[in-house]
């Protein structure tokens, strides 16, 4: 089964006739390591799904990267600037290893959207989930300590720890290198 496709159907049904026609519009797309998917100011309006491989989010600024997120194998993911709003996005997406993903275009999307109601509650319960992940991610940026930070990411997201640099991780939780370094020697 296609792996978006797949994906879609974690958040509700889909009948036959709307996964065919899914199928003829999800493509497909190998990037290698290092590669961007998105840099800050374009827009790429695709929701994305990872077959294999690793990718980050990040942000510049004053010549220092930000890691957002990361996404693994079945994640979704596109940048909401250019996916919803067709704005530039404010955030660079980059491969961390070699990957291949299944993409649709934000209009097919939003054509299954206004035609299947099926299709416009799965956007939906997508949606929520995102917001529930950026709730949850606000919340441990601004009230957990970074051991806390680095013990819910033991806990949330163990294979970041053999798939990613420990500078990317220490950007993403909040925290400097050595931070990091001293709370992972205890």
């Amino acid at each position: 089964m296609n792996p978006l496709i797949k994906q879609l159907k974690k958040y509700g049904n889909l009948t036959s006739e709307i996964e065919t026609e899914l199928n003829e519009k999800i493509k497909s797309l190998i990037k290698q390591k290092g590669d961007f998917l998105l840099k800050e100011g374009q827009i790429v309006s695709n929701l994305f799904v990872i077959e294999k491989g690793l990718v980050r989010s990040f942000y510049n600024i004053n010549e220092r990267e930000i890691n957002v997120w990361f996404g693994f194998e079945s994640g979704i993911l596109g940048s909401v600037m250019p996916l919803f709003f067709s704005q530039p996005s404010i955030e660079n997406i980059q491969f961390l290893e070699d990957t291949t993903l299944y993409y649709i275009s934000s209009n097919d999307l939003e054509s299954f959207y206004k035609s299947s109601q099926e299709m416009n509650t799965i956007g939906r319960k997508m949606a929520e989930e995102y917001c529930k992940i950026l709730e949850e991610r606000s919340f441990l940026l601004q009230t957990h300590t970074a051991e806390q930070r680095y013990h819910w990411l033991l806990k949330n997201q163990p294979e970041a720890l053999q798939r990613i640099s420990l500078g990317h991780i220490a950007s993403y939780l909040g925290m400097s290198q050595e931070t990091l370094s001293r709370i992972r020697k205890k």
